[in-house]
């Protein structure tokens, strides 16, 4: 196994402030991605008052060998976290927010109408507030899309994760076509930003990140994220590669050239990583 490198490691956070953050989502019963996916950057973003909030449950119904989420019978939706969330934005003082889930193939639309049902709870606060969006596949249906779109996030991300060749190995219940043709159903029926993110370090090679940039640019995805892929545990796919820091500026300048718009690749870069910054990136 390759060690990581000190350039991944981060220190722990614990101050007053991550101290309230960790109170506020626990007293509106709330789930983040950050505890659940054991994102490397919790206590950096808990420290600003942030964090990215995981809807629907922390059961997820599809078992990708890179994630730390639970593959388990999924709960039952909860009415009121709508509700719930929107408190906790206002409580937060959140000027930008990041919303995702895990996968629901169980419901008849994936979760789009909770999606929906969140983003329209927030809005409720002000009109001020930028909502961003990270949604499963809704195993391509259209009408759940739809269903998000007329909610009018200010980003809708979907992650194709990794390229084609790798997606048997470790998002077998996904599919590379059906998570491009979800990007440009977007593109094609809104003007709300695209996004997505994948990882590296699980395998592939630099001539497939090259063709899958370009197929990113061919359905005029607005904003691409890279970040190193972390093994959670010992029971999820290896880390074939770690990237070395100068490696990510060399691939952001190849996607830029292919037609990118806008980059954000670094070892630890994660989907929601600083995702306000991103959105105002010129």
């Amino acid at each position: 196994m390759v060690r990581l490198p000190d350039y991944l490691k981060r220190g722990i956070i614990d101050t007053e402030k991550t101290k309230t953050v960790r109170h506020i989502l626990k007293s509106h019963c709330l789930n983040t991605v950050c505890e659940a996916a054991r994102c490397p950057n919790k206590s950096e973003c808990y420290s600003k008052n942030t964090a990215t909030f995981l809807i629907m449950g922390n059961n997820c119904t599809r078992n990708c060998r890179f994630c730390n989420i639970t593959c388990a019978k999924p709960q039952q939706l909860n009415p009121n976290e709508p509700f719930e969330v929107a408190k906790a934005v206002k409580e937060l003082g959140l000027s930008y927010v990041v919303i995702t889930s895990v996968t629901r193939d169980d419901l008849l639309d994936g979760g789009a109408n909770h999606f929906a049902n969140v983003i329209y709870e927030i809005k409720k606060l002000s009109d001020d507030i930028k909502i961003e969006v990270l949604t499963p596949d809704f195993q391509g249906d259209k009408n759940a899309i739809d269903t998000v779109i007329k909610a009018n996030p200010d980003v809708f991300n979907h992650n194709i994760e990794t390229v084609p060749s790798l997606y048997k190995k470790a998002r077998p219940q996904a599919n590379y076509e059906r998570s491009l043709d979800f990007l440009y159903y977007i593109k094609c029926n809104s003007d709300i930003l695209t996004k997505t993110g994948l990882m590296v370090g699980l395998g592939e090679t630099k001539d497939e990140l090259i063709q899958t940039f370009e197929d990113l640019a061919k359905i005029k995805c607005d904003i691409v994220t890279i970040g190193q892929y972390i093994a959670p545990t010992k029971e999820h796919l290896e880390v074939a590669k770690y990237y070395e820091p100068k490696e990510y500026d060399e691939l952001s300048v190849i996607a830029k050239k292919i037609g990118i718009k806008h980059t954000f690749f670094s070892p630890l870069t994660r989907s929601s990583y600083k995702a306000y910054e991103v959105f105002n990136k010129d």
